[in-house]
């Protein structure tokens, strides 16, 4: 944030609750819609989620549509010309992504082919290279944490190179986010845990880094206070419905609140780790989240102590010292993932991942400095810092 300057952009429709899916049809016909391809992975359609959209749109006079269900866990551009050939070659005219980040990115990806033309989705790679409105695109999240839904970003592996292709345009959020818990129900404790803790840090981060501004804050803080309050709760009790819905929300919230705000170190160190080691980004985030905070505590102090009220709740906050709350929020974040261990085995730290060893450290700390978010962090970041930020969560 620029002293009184900030910008706050979300233009997607949030349909969230209960019923949520039996509304997709009508946001179909709202757009002029009528055949959309489904995008999902095997995963998500064995676990029966697919059978469940499609009967939400049967009930509603949409005749079963077309399915994709082959994206990988790490998607490639052949994946998205496959999709593209397929949309077109079917007549589509629409996309509903079933599924968590690598389903949602495909789909968005997919959705500049299908509507631009062509097969090489290479030539679309960077910032705004996307200038127009695309197909419409709905999005239906089976995990609580990325946010893609609510994100103007989506990343894909050139097959050819094996490289990280970004696509970042206004143009890539989708249309419609549909927020039903039938989609999160089945989430082993594990990833419930993992996911939400991805939301909590990217609220986390949003509301400490550098384009921290009033609208986001606030998305951000709502956020926290549904991850806090909830997490543990729907470990203890999966098949809650109201639970599963607030995190689905909370992981909305932080996506909209880190896209107009950005990350900083723990999601540079974060990318890094996932792409060397290949830990799963929610694991990564909720080991590295208090140590970043420690590491910016001299110049967001007063920020990280404000976390402490949507983690602790009004009681707590107002009995602690002003002084003491931003050690407090910290300790309070470290509390919640002793419990997420205790409950989920979710790592504490990275060494309890098994899949990393102490000397892959300073590879892991060189490559992060160069990490897009670094640049957000209200700290400036050397490679010692780096490293002994990863020494002391390792």
């Amino acid at each position: 944030m620029n002293g009184s300057y900030f910008e706050f952009f979300c233009p997607v429709k949030i349909v969230a609750g209960f019923a949520a899916l039996e509304h997709i049809a009508y946001e179909l016909g709202a757009r002029s819609a009528g055949k959309p391809l489904i995008i999902t992975d095997k995963g998500v359609r064995g676990a029966g989620l697919v059978e469940v959209v499609q009967a939400a749109l049967k009930s509603a006079g949409v005749s079963a549509p077309l399915v994709f269900d082959d994206v990988p866990q790490d998607s490639a551009t052949h994946t998205v010309a496959a999709i593209a050939k397929l949309y077109r070659s079917e007549g589509c005219d629409s996309l509903i992504a079933i599924g968590g980040g690598s389903v949602i990115d495909t789909a968005k990806a997919a959705n500049i082919l299908a509507s631009e033309g062509g097969l090489d989705l290479t030539a679309f790679a960077g910032t705004n290279v996307v200038k127009r409105r695309l197909r419409p695109l709905f999005v239906l999240p089976t995990t609580s944490g990325t946010g893609s839904e609510v994100t103007a970003v989506s990343v894909v592996k050139d097959s050819n190179t094996g490289m990280k292709l970004p696509f970042v345009s206004p143009f890539l959020l989708p249309d419609v986010a549909v927020l039903d818990p039938r989609m999160t129900l089945g989430l082993p404790p594990f990833f419930t845990a993992a996911t939400a803790m991805d939301a909590l840090t990217h609220a986390a981060e949003a509301f400490t880094c550098l384009g921290k501004n009033p609208l986001s804050d606030n998305y951000a803080k709502a956020a926290i206070q549904k991850v806090a309050s909830n997490v543990v709760a729907v470990l203890d009790e999966p098949s809650n419905k109201e639970r599963r819905l607030e995190l689905a929300l909370a992981a909305t919230m932080a996506g909209i609140a880190f896209s107009n705000s950005m990350v900083g170190m723990v999601h540079a160190l974060g990318h890094t780790i996932g792409a060397v080691t290949h830990v799963p980004h929610g694991v990564c985030m909720s080991i590295l989240l208090p140590y970043a905070l420690e590491y910016n505590l001299d110049v967001r102090r007063q920020a990280i102590g404000e976390l402490l009220l949507p983690l602790v709740g009004p009681d707590a906050y107002a009995k602690t010292l002003e002084r003491d709350r931003p050690q407090a929020a910290i300790t309070a974040i470290r509390s919640l993932r002793e419990a997420l261990w205790q409950k989920a085995k979710l790592p504490r730290s990275l060494s309890e991942t098994g899949k990393i060893t102490r000397d892959q450290l300073p590879e892991i700390a060189r490559l992060s400095l160069d990490d897009g978010p670094m640049i957000m962090n209200p700290k400036e970041v050397t490679y010692q810092d780096a490293l002994r930020v990863l020494e002391r969560a390792y």
